[in-house]
């Protein structure tokens, strides 16, 4: 037997760019940040009524490490006793997460679940390896870990250790995706994020950073199609993937609380969606773009229902291409794809980005008053994770 899941709540930090204003911030402050800005803003619940906390990062080498859901747990006054754990899907993390909360949740194991995720790509160290033997005769040389593949494993297939942008390109010739597609695409992300600010969409769902002057996402900017159709290729000569099209290195956390019907009482509030079902798929990782695709399908499966039941869906944007080539696959109307905005506009902070989507599907379901919602994520390595909830209003 199992038992519905809701999602209650959720509070996340404006996204900050790469070496931008979040910069100066360590990844378990913010954590820590928006746990206990959604413990506060929930007065009725017992922090130590919470049965677990899961967050989700995709780094883990710098001040992120030692499991980062029990750091923000502590740094947050929550109490000693609740556990704490920390998962990693690359940018899936957050996503995870909730799916991990839920299905706590689902089995009757917990009954409220804070989940989340965190990552500051600006702090994200550089490594160093060991030396294989005593003191080596050559030089040594520091691996960044801020993104994509490091001290790769020479067994590995060629073909699936090229770089995310490569593997972008290599989808977008695949799918047949253009450049001036993809810059339109981008265009319309910058232009939705804004509109959703200055419409109030973001203003509860968004905390302030204490000390820090970012009012709203960092990375959203004024821009025209002549202006990202001038900007070079950044992954091949010929390319087609730019710094306009491609989702920004960011910085941000987010966290969400997720219950049991009987949640309900110990918040004192109603949820705003069902947490209805959930998939996972995975392909060949240079086609990492693509594998939304199938883990919506698993998801709307398992829900019951089908793409003529979804209004609304939340597609992390890593790319442009591979976003078209989603929602190109999936058949499905455009208009209702990141109505507030996406990853390309709002920043992608790998370990965060899973929660902040749920958070904004749910909202927009609640806005536009449909009833069923999707949301996905691609995964590096050729991984896809999709979540589908339900309006708990309709």
């Amino acid at each position: 037997m199992t038992h519905d899941v809701f999602l209650y709540d959720a509070v996340r930090t404006p996204f900050g760019k790469y070496g931008g204003a979040l910069s100066g911030c360590r990844p378990d402050d913010l954590a820590a940040l928006v746990v206990r800005s959604l413990v506060g803003r929930n007065p009725s619940l017992d922090p130590a009524r919470i049965d677990e906390v899961v967050f989700g990062n995709a780094n883990g080498a710098g001040e992120d490490n030692r499991n980062v859901a029990r750091m923000a747990g502590l740094l947050a006054g929550v109490p000693v006793s609740v556990p704490a754990v920390t998962v990693n899907r690359l940018c899936g993390s957050s996503l995870e997460a909730t799916i991990t909360a839920a299905r706590q949740i689902a089995l009757g194991e917990s009954d409220v679940v804070l989940a989340g995720g965190v990552e500051s790509m600006s702090r994200a160290p550089w490594v160093l390896p060991k030396p294989e033997r005593a003191f080596p005769a050559g030089d040594a040389r520091l691996v960044s870990t801020a993104l994509g593949w490091r001290l790769v494993n020479p067994a590995m297939a060629t073909p699936w250790t090229v770089s995310l942008g490569e593997a972008t390109e290599r989808l977008r010739e695949r799918e047949g995706v253009s450049r001036e597609d993809q810059d339109a695409f981008a265009l319309r992300s910058h232009q939705a994020a804004t509109a959703a600010w200055d419409s109030g969409f973001y203003a509860g769902q968004v905390v302030d950073v204490p000390g820090v002057d970012l009012a709203r996402d960092e990375p959203i900017r004024p821009t025209t199609l002549d202006a990202l159709a001038a900007l070079p290729p950044v992954f091949r000569p010929d390319g087609t993937v730019t710094a306009g099209n491609a989702s920004p290195l960011s910085d941000g956390a987010s966290a969400a609380l997720l219950g049991s019907a009987g949640a309900e009482a110990m918040l004192g509030r109603a949820p705003l969606a069902r947490v209805a079902a959930w998939g996972v798929a995975a392909g060949e990782p240079q086609y990492f773009g693509i594998a939304p695709v199938a883990a919506a399908h698993q998801a709307l499966r398992r829900a019951g229902i089908t793409w003529s039941d979804i209004t609304a869906v939340e597609l992390n944007e890593a790319f442009a291409a591979q976003s078209l080539a989603c929602v190109r696959a999936w058949d499905i109307d455009p208009a209702i794809v990141n109505r507030h905005g996406g990853a390309i506009a709002l920043g992608h902070p790998l370990g965060a980005s899973g929660t902040r989507i749920i958070a904004t599907l749910a909202h927009t379901l609640r806005a536009a008053g449909g009833r069923w919602g999707l949301a996905a994520i691609c995964v590096g390595v050729g991984q896809g994770l999709a979540v589908v909830l339900e309006n708990a209003g309709a």
